[in-house]
């Protein structure tokens, strides 16, 4: 069994294929087909939910990634992968699990539904702007050098950040205040998350209004290929590696805004889309 062939970075959402292995999941039957459409739960940074749909009429009702060593064996599925995503060595899979089985070999029509991932596209394109919307709110709050992202500003996001899941039309993401936090030279002290919030939403506003185009670099059909989005905003264009499904421009969002709120020593900001 080879890797899935996987065409969901290039916004498809149709597709036809073979059934080449399958693997129980519970009580329940994970069917793998040579190629899909279908965007699964990524094992090491479970951002974006797995897309929903059917295969060969059978409802999804859960899309995982699998992990088959390339010497052979059982197929490992979702945090029972011990290896990193793209780890060599093993070959990665598109798990698609249904209530009733489907015999290998067969070919069956896969259909994502398009509502679904074009809601979780538009939550994810938002992320990734109020991501960096954010960095530039923050900047002055370093003392020392740190990474910069896309557009030149300290990378507080890819710093801070503890977790991120991206929902319809939105996202939420956590950020730890902590101690690692201070030594390299951010300093929370004062921080007025309404204030924060305003600059954020303010630049949000601008770069949805530009219509920025949005892109996915795909090196490769594989699942774990190392997939890059960027978008070409009136600042520059800001690239961030990723292994989800986006909108074609900032202009599809119609309205981001985001909430931001200071928890201890955490920050939590809600990103929303209205479309």
């Amino acid at each position: 069994m080879n890797s899935t062939v996987v065409t969901f970075p290039h916004g498809h959402v149709n597709g036809r294929s073979t059934i080449v292995g399958a693997v129980p999941v519970g009580e329940r039957h994970g069917l793998v087909t040579a190629e899909t459409p279908f965007h699964p739960l990524d094992h090491t940074w479970p951002d974006q939910p797995a897309d929903r749909g059917t295969i060969g009429g059978l409802t999804v009702v859960d899309c995982v990634t699998g992990a088959l060593p390339g010497s052979g064996g059982e197929i490992a599925l979702g945090s029972g992968i011990p290896v990193r995503r793209g780890s060599d060595g093993w070959r990665w899979l598109v798990v698609h699990v249904t209530d009733e089985p489907l015999p290998l070999g067969a070919e069956v029509d896969l259909v994502v539904d398009a509502g679904h991932r074009a809601a979780l596209s538009a939550g994810h394109t938002a992320c990734h702007l109020a991501a960096l919307a954010l960095n530039a709110a923050l900047a002055g709050r370093w003392r020392k050098e740190t990474a910069a992202d896309g557009l030149g500003h300290p990378d507080f996001d890819q710093s801070a950040i503890t977790s991120s899941r991206i929902v319809p039309y939105g996202s939420v993401d956590v950020y730890r205040l902590g101690k690692s936090l201070r030594k390299k030279g951010f300093t929370a002290e004062g921080l007025d998350p309404a204030q924060v919030a305003a600059e954020v939403n303010e630049r949000l506003k601008g770069w949805v209004a530009s219509g920025a185009p949005v892109r996915l670099d795909v090196p490769g059909p594989e699942l774990t290929a190392r997939r890059t989005w960027s978008c070409a905003l009136p600042e520059g264009e800001a690239s961030i590696p990723c292994g989800g499904t986006h909108v074609g421009s900032a202009a599809e969002l119609g309205e981001v805004t985001v909430e931001l709120a200071l928890e201890e020593q955490a920050l939590t900001m809600r990103t929303t889309v209205t479309p």
